[in-house]
């Protein structure tokens, strides 16, 4: 019985952190060909949050951020997300790397 509790508690342990992933306020962002859909997300300042992109275009897709320093490249049909550390007020670029061309997409921390 003891054996059981101790990898219980020790898987319980491994899984808190994805956990947190899942607790974090969310923002859905589909992306379309270079096309950002919302092309700007409005999120409070100073909280940390996650955003759920989804590639729903026909070739691959990327969401990248200089100032926030994220990247990350989706293949069609693909859904994932990435965390956002708490933001001072202001507005932070993204856009798709695939896509120069097409406007740029934005955050807009209040």
């Amino acid at each position: 019985m003891k054996r059981l509790r101790k990898a219980w508690l020790m898987l319980a342990g491994a899984v808190a952190p994805f956990t947190a992933y899942a607790e974090l306020p969310s923002y859905e962002l589909d992306l379309r060909d270079g096309h950002f859909t919302p092309a700007l997300l409005e999120v409070p300042a100073g909280q940390r949050f996650k955003i759920i992109l989804k590639n729903i275009g026909q070739g691959p897709a990327e969401f990248e951020s200089t100032p926030l320093r994220v990247e990350k490249v989706l293949s069609p049909g693909v859904t994932t997300f990435v965390v956002i550390h708490p933001l001072r007020p202001g507005h932070y670029p993204f856009f798709d790397e695939f896509n120069p061309q097409l406007p740029e997409g934005g955050i807009l921390a209040k």
